[in-house]
């Protein structure tokens, strides 16, 4: 019998989905040398994204997500601190960029539970799927680890985040293991999201 065709999710564009599951190297840069961030490689060691954050843009809660020739894909940006003091989440979104590199459309909104109100709440996902309903996705794990996972909201596993042994001798990198058809640059928008809530590569 045929194995079913994998389901194509594009969330920000369907040249970023592939049918077979994808491995991908992130290696993250030093801030003293290239402002932090990081870069992402295919199997092939292609650069497949980069991601630049505040020390590159020198705007605080505020990230870009670059494809590998250098084009903005995302604006990855918090909502102000100052609303969100008495919420039980802070609210991170994600949106694409015009011809001229403006703000265009929301394609994603992450919820980073308040530690002071929430610690125990999960991060969600909540995404405007172009042509889907939308569909909420949450991790699991813990990233500052390299042991956690993006999961849908029926519990399957679209993304793995660890760390292979061969990689093991450096704290630069890690990989990702992404499901055949889901969305690479939806994926690392997430990771970029959460290398920053967790004070990595990305935050000043």
């Amino acid at each position: 019998m045929a194995a079913k065709p994998s389901v194509i999710k594009p969330i920000i564009s369907k040249i970023y989905c592939s049918s077979s599951q994808a491995v991908l190297v992130v290696r993250r840069r030093p801030h003293v040398i290239n402002g932090g961030g990081f870069v992402v490689t295919d199997c092939s060691q292609k650069v497949a994204f980069r991601v630049d954050g505040c020390g590159i843009l020198g705007t605080k809660d505020e990230m870009i997500l670059r494809d590998g020739d250098g084009d903005a894909l995302l604006l990855i940006r918090r909502k102000g601190a100052m609303v969100e003091a008495l919420s039980i989440y802070r609210k991170w979104k994600g949106y694409t960029l015009d011809y001229e590199g403006s703000q265009d459309q929301l394609v994603f909104c992450l919820k980073e539970p308040n530690s002071c109100l929430a610690r125990t709440h999960a991060i969600r996902i909540s995404t405007k799927a172009r042509q889907n309903k939308d569909r909420d996705f949450e991790i699991k794990g813990y990233f500052p680890d390299k042991d956690c996972s993006i999961v849908d909201s029926r519990g399957n596993t679209m993304a793995q985040i660890g760390v292979k042994k061969e990689l093991m001798a450096s704290k630069d990198l890690y990989h990702v293991v992404v499901t055949p058809g889901m969305d690479h640059a939806f994926v690392i928008g997430v990771i970029t999201i959460l290398d920053y809530i967790y004070g990595e590569s990305t935050r000043c």
